[in-house]
């Protein structure tokens, strides 16, 4: 009993969580969206091997012809631990997309970070999305 109990509040404690990720309703003037957040490591080995022009180059040649609409480019510093063990910092943009709609664009992320690890020799590009009231 005390176990199925357990059980129970732990499924409800999950499905609460996920309650919060979908707004109920937008503002008046703002529609439901998403976004979508990419982290590109900038480093090559040990150096920064994409430089700002290659980057820039990306976003024409990549970015841009998937997202039409607009995007936006941050510098960052990152940090994370590599598949070898090591935690690496470098130097990183981070681009933000505006998606309208709950869904779709999924295969154009996706081509995006499988086009920049091809491009540039990265290990990964990570993602992170979140639903979004948006208005224009």
């Amino acid at each position: 009993m005390r176990t199925a109990l357990l059980s129970v509040l732990a499924g409800a404690t999950l499905l609460c969580g996920c309650a919060g990720l979908t707004p109920a309703a937008c503002p008046a003037g703002q529609s439901p969206g998403r976004t979508a957040q990419l982290f590109f490591g900038r480093d090559i080995g040990d150096q920064v091997g994409v430089s700002d022009a290659d980057f820039a180059r990306f976003v024409d040649e990549e970015l841009t012809p998937r997202f039409p609409d607009g995007l936006t480019v941050l510098d960052a510093a990152g940090q994370w631990r590599s598949s070898a063990g090591p935690i690496v910092r470098e130097p990183s943009k981070v681009v933000v997309l505006a998606l309208p709609g709950r869904a779709g664009g999924e295969d154009r992320l996706e081509a995006v970070r499988t086009a920049y690890k091809a491009r540039f020799s990265q290990e990964a590009v990570m993602i992170v999305t979140q639903p979004v009231c948006l208005g224009f």
